[in-house]
């Protein structure tokens, strides 16, 4: 294990030394998270919980997370009473969901499904890293399907995911309205390879596409140091919210 600190050090986050070690991903999915005191939130595929403990950190959800992976979902218990954080944390897989959460509807949905494709990219060695980056039985557009079905309506679903496959996030999302598309770029003049997309379900507005939201100073890194914009930098060290789409 590891013993990681998020947030600048405010959330300290045990995770595996080999195999899916969360990043800045799941950061900025909770970020983007448009939460008020009291809703209550879900997140399918939670880890070792660091998204639901930034947004915890943030404000006071009543937080539940779907894991498949038992050692993943022991962790992500782990780091939230070690972090002071309350969440239910439960083991199972979306493709059988868990009775416990089929009797219940959520106000958000929020998910960072594995980005690739088994039959396009061979899979890790380590079985826990595959999990999280190579698709098993649930196709990206079963994640969306089980992730709408688990919403109240008009409640709201955040996925972070790589840009090339905002097409298949579209088709999966054809009969929800008011879709916000955030593209994440690297820097000024870099194609953005990062997507956080927002869907309400039951909605009719018009689906929206941002501009992009980069992520760095500058055309080129010519600093020590991680040279993140303002913006980012109070995102992944402060935990301030990503403004996506007012509710």
């Amino acid at each position: 294990m590891t013993d990681d600190g998020f947030l600048d050090g405010r959330l300290k986050i045990l995770q595996p030394n080999i195999g899916y070690r969360a990043a800045t991903d799941p950061v900025f999915l909770a970020a983007a998270m448009r939460c008020t005191a009291g809703e209550s939130v879900l997140e399918m595929g939670c880890g070792v919980g660091v998204a639901l403990a930034c947004l915890l950190h943030r404000v006071p959800v009543r937080a539940t997370g779907l894991e498949v992976q038992q050692k993943y979902a022991d962790l992500a218990r782990q780091n939230m009473a070690r972090n002071g954080l309350t969440a239910e944390i439960v083991q199972g897989d979306l493709a059988h969901m868990p009775d416990i959460l089929r009797a219940q509807s959520f106000d958000h949905v929020m998910m960072n499904p594995p980005f690739y494709e088994s039959f396009r990219h061979s899979a890790p060695q380590d079985f826990g890293k595959s999990v999280a980056f190579i698709e098993g039985i649930t196709s990206l557009e079963g994640w969306l399907s089980v992730g709408m079905k688990r919403l109240k309506p008009l409640g709201w679903l955040t996925i972070i995911h790589r840009t090339e496959r905002l097409g298949e996030i579209l088709s999966a999302l054809d009969k929800t309205g008011d879709i916000h598309i955030l593209p994440l770029a690297a820097r000024i003049g870099r194609p953005a390879r990062r997507i956080i997309v927002q869907a309400r379900k039951g909605a009719a507005g018009p689906l929206k596409l941002l501009s992009p939201l980069v992520l760095h100073d500058g055309e080129l890194h010519r600093v020590d140091g991680d040279d993140f914009s303002q913006t980012i930098r109070e995102i992944l060290r402060d935990g301030k919210a990503l403004v996506i789409s007012e509710r």
